[in-house]
């Protein structure tokens, strides 16, 4: 049986996403339509590698290529997403995607080729690195009756979340760039971290059709805050949140996360995974609050000579002059600013 690896091409999507769709190990980032939508969105190459035995897809790789003067050159799968990494039918296929990605990398002279897998990769580690987890990820099945579902929730947290009823809050369901963009804009400006554009957002909205929506809550019919959610099989994972202080002053997020739980039921859905959170960080113990064990994603790199393992983080120390100046510019610079610079933060 002859086995192949080639770049990617548009005719191949059908076949990639039927072999994601089938693979134990696959995640909502291993579809094809990432490629375009992170190439529209921050303008990065997609470098998608396709493996094939006897004309059947074995094994597929969604790397993107990462470059810009503040951040530096990587190969990564997948920029702005918490998993990745080579999916393969059988271990000699993956060894072959590794090695695939590794020509790549020395073609194109990136110093670093980073594979975001949720689980471990059987690579040899004197090639792939594999240092101490920085990122954790949340995940639990959800109980089927919504009185099941609200008494599953932490006590503390349910005592929020049962406030919040009582203040009136609502959400529904958008289908639109606004108001989610700003309400996530003003939210990451408050953390010090750059926004990206909205283009990327209708880019997301366009490319993956019923598989992304937007919850919004309202109290008083005003937005408060709202999560941008991807669907993957039978689990949902709410990917982007934000909300202002009115979120905070009414438990706007609390019962946002518990109307997702909700409305996740009532599509048939009964995974719901919290994404990724650094430790020491005030969502990683939101998280833990809510009910979730955290595990680790142990994430690997290719080096080049003289490489080193990017930190570009907000918990690296050399940003925090940079995340405090950033919090005090005015909105609008920093919503003009933020997608040139959050492009090589992914």
């Amino acid at each position: 049986m002859t086995l192949r690896y080639r770049p990617a091409e548009p005719r191949d999507a059908a076949a990639w996403d039927a072999f994601v769709d089938t693979h134990p190990d696959a995640t909502f980032f291993h579809r094809f339509a990432w490629g375009g939508i992170l190439a529209t969105g921050f303008g990065h190459r997609p470098h998608f590698l396709l493996a094939e035995r006897d004309g059947q897809v074995c094994g597929v790789l969604p790397l993107m290529e990462v470059k810009t003067l503040l951040f530096g050159h990587a190969l990564v799968s997948l920029p702005f997403a918490v998993y990745g990494g080579p999916l393969a039918a059988d271990a000699e296929t993956l060894q072959g995607l590794a090695e695939a990605a590794l020509a790549l990398q020395r073609r194109l002279g990136a110093p670093v080729c980073e594979f975001r897998a949720r689980g471990g990769l059987d690579l040899d580690p004197q090639r792939f690195v594999t240092p101490e987890p920085l990122y954790f990820t949340f995940r639990k099945t959800l109980p089927e009756g919504e009185d099941d579902l609200l008494k599953a929730i932490p006590r503390k947290q349910r005592a929020v979340v049962r406030k919040a009823i009582e203040r009136g809050l609502t959400s529904r369901i958008e289908h639109t760039v606004e108001p989610f963009f700003s309400l996530y804009a003003e939210s990451v400006h408050h953390l010090g971290t750059p926004v990206f554009s909205r283009r990327y957002v209708r880019a997301l909205l366009e490319g993956l059709g019923r598989d992304v929506e937007i919850l919004t809550v309202r109290h008083e019919d005003r937005p408060v805050c709202a999560v941008l959610s991807f669907v993957f099989r039978d689990e949902i994972l709410p990917y982007y949140a934000g909300g202002g202080p009115a979120a905070r002053g009414v438990g706007g997020h609390d019962f946002m996360y518990w109307a997702l739980m909700r409305r996740a039921r009532e599509r048939g859905l009964s995974g719901f995974d919290f994404g990724r959170s650094k430790a020491g960080t005030g969502a990683f113990d939101f998280k833990k609050n809510w009910g979730f064990a955290p595990a680790p994603l142990p994430y690997c790199f290719a080096l080049a000579p003289g490489a080193a393992i990017p930190e570009n983080n907000p918990l690296n120390p050399k940003y925090r002059a940079m995340i405090a100046l950033w919090k005090r510019l005015p909105r609008p610079v920093v919503n003009r600013l933020g997608p040139a610079i959050i492009r090589g933060l992914g």
